[in-house]
């Protein structure tokens, strides 16, 4: 499945690249997460509770950001599982000046599999976009804190 957005943020580059590196405010905005730990070298242990469709579950993994060209883009790899399912999946974040703002593009790709892939097929795509663009809107509500 690929997933793609673009989400603009009123403020200048550099300090829309600074609030995607704080792991405090990504955690405080992914939808449902529980905890994002630091392992090292730009990878995180990650854990959230998520629902699609009928069924809710938590679920472990890692996150690891990659091919980092500061302010400009960097590779988000994601490996997770639980009860219910896994997720693997990789996505490109590019971020480009638009006049006083920033526009940061999203594009990527999932693998979902096991019960929730089976049971919520249909939802996967729209809960992600939901979950993407929540995550975006909480980020840019950051920028005012």
């Amino acid at each position: 499945m690929t997933l793609d957005g673009s989400y603009r943020f009123p403020a200048p580059r550099a300090r829309v690249w600074a609030l995607l590196m704080d792991t405090t405010a990504i955690a405080s905005c992914v939808p449902g997460c529980e905890a994002l730990e630091p392992l090292g070298d730009d990878r995180y242990q990650a854990k959230l509770v998520a629902t699609v469709a009928a069924i809710s579950g938590s679920y472990e993994g890692t996150v690891a950001m990659a091919d980092k060209v500061e302010p400009e883009s960097y590779r988000l790899v994601i490996e997770g599982s639980g009860k219910h399912g896994f997720v693997n999946g990789e996505s490109r974040i590019a971020l480009r000046e638009d006049g006083d703002a920033t526009v940061v593009d999203v594009t990527g790709t999932m693998d979902v599999g096991g019960t929730i892939a089976r049971v919520g097929q249909r939802l996967i795509g729209s809960v992600s976009k939901m979950m993407l663009d929540r995550f975006f809107a909480c980020m840019a509500g950051k920028l005012g804190s």
